[in-house]
């Protein structure tokens, strides 16, 4: 063994089910649980891509309700990354409240 981390690349297209889309407190939320990771996240809409752990990045990608996004994690946690990023690009508006219970909520 010569001490390396072995980095694993994770890639998902995941369909926008969430009828705000990727905007204000679902991207928040996104943002939130991506820099809860020490994986690097990158999220691709059409030839745009940004960082997953930018808000700004993530609203600059304007995703609507119905758009494709790819997310792309690199690192020990990508897998588990990926697999909560998703939850919140398939989850209705609604159930938002049930991915934030990890997250302070606003004052």
């Amino acid at each position: 063994m010569d001490g390396k981390i072995k980095m694993k690349t994770v890639k998902r297209q995941v369909k926008i089910k969430n009828k705000q889309g990727l905007h204000a407190r679902p991207a928040a939320i996104f943002v939130q649980i991506a820099n809860k990771f020490d994986s690097d996240i990158k999220v691709r809409k059409d030839n745009e891509e940004v960082s997953g752990k930018s808000i700004m990045g993530i609203l600059m990608l304007a995703a609507e309700e119905g758009s494709i996004v790819c997310i792309k994690a690199t690192g020990p946690d990508a897998q588990k990354a990926v697999d909560e990023l998703e939850k919140i690009l398939i989850t209705q508006t609604g159930d938002l409240k049930e991915l934030n219970a990890g997250i302070p909520p606003k004052q």
